[in-house]
């Protein structure tokens, strides 16, 4: 591992911290510097040249401040002659921008995967895009992962004699029966309709959850408001207790507290794909690391193993 560098942007350290400290590798040091006019400078403190570079920042608030770094950490390891450059993306904001639902309307996901690639990017290693299609955005190697065994895991330990998995929409209907195979649990989902100011509305839920323990599964919570309507409704169909468990915690706008100060809901589980501060905390929460897994995947990649076997 000694032609390994790994260097992180400032949303990314902690992350980067726990992987290296897995691999049993040092974290090299960068520095980013604000000039007057307010643009960035990066600058990587450690020899490049003909090393294999991972570089750990989440696109995640400041998202802009965030991808502006990163792709100034990607331009400064090729300029230092890097022997290849894979961008560890633990989340990717833009996912959510992916498809053309209105006239004139940009696809973020699509530019910014070309973007990365642009300025040097040659592999990505990231986990539970928002959608399918966001895969096939990047033109180089790329490899998702995802959370559901270390949420599994997480859960395997309590009584699930009577609990059912729900979906909160039918688009995340294939990971939530993915993740009720490993707990060997029935699975549900709900149908869905989002407004343009955000609202949504859950219609009906398809499957058994009257008198049921509940574990509802996303990809990702912002502000909330589908997991609220379908707590909702869980509640009004007879469940006994609510658990939510998602990869990507952002709770936005204050939804963190929203949802755990719900007396329906027991629990919100999540992991640090999203850095957690001091003011994303409640003792309802819960956040599993998947650093050890990022870590794995990108030992496999350095030494040309598969990454896919991590799955099996």
């Amino acid at each position: 591992m000694e032609d390994i560098r790994v260097f992180a942007g400032q949303g990314g350290t902690q992350f980067a911290k726990r992987m290296c400290d897995h691999l049993g590798i040092p974290l090299r040091e960068s520095l980013t510097e604000r000039f007057a006019n307010d643009c960035l400078q990066v600058q990587l403190l450690d020899n490049c040249r003909e090393r294999d570079v991972y570089l750990v920042q989440p696109i995640v608030a400041p998202t802009q401040e965030n991808l502006v770094e990163l792709l100034l950490m990607i331009d400064a390891a090729r300029g230092a002659s890097a022997k290849r450059i894979t961008v560890v993306m633990p989340h990717f904001a833009y996912a959510r921008s992916d498809k053309k639902d209105a006239p004139r309307i940009s696809i973020g996901g699509r530019l910014v995967a070309d973007m990365l690639t642009a300025a040097g990017a040659n592999r990505v290693l990231t986990m539970a895009l928002h959608a399918p299609q966001v895969h096939a955005f990047f033109r180089v190697p790329t490899d998702q992962l995802h959370a559901l065994r270390e949420l599994a895991a997480h859960f395997s330990s309590l009584d699930l004699s009577r609990t059912t998995v729900v979906s909160p929409d039918l688009g995340n209907a294939k990971n939530a029966t993915r993740f009720a195979k490993l707990l060997d649990l029935p699975v549900a989902a709900a149908a869905k309709e989002r407004f343009p100011d955000d609202r949504v509305r859950i219609t009906s839920i398809i499957g058994d959850v009257e008198d049921r323990d509940i574990i509802v599964l996303d990809d990702e919570i912002a502000n909330g408001s589908t997991v609220s309507a379908i707590v909702g409704l869980l509640a009004e169909r007879g469940a006994r207790s609510i658990r939510i468990a998602c990869t990507h915690g952002i709770f936005a706008n204050n939804s963190l507290n929203r949802l755990a100060e719900d007396p329906r809901v027991t629990e919100i589980v999540t992991t640090d794909t999203v850095p957690h501060t001091a003011s994303f905390s409640h003792e309802k929460l819960t956040v599993i690391s998947v650093a050890p897994a990022f870590a794995e995947a990108m030992r496999r990649i350095h030494s040309g193993e598969s990454v896919s076997a991590l799955f099996e």
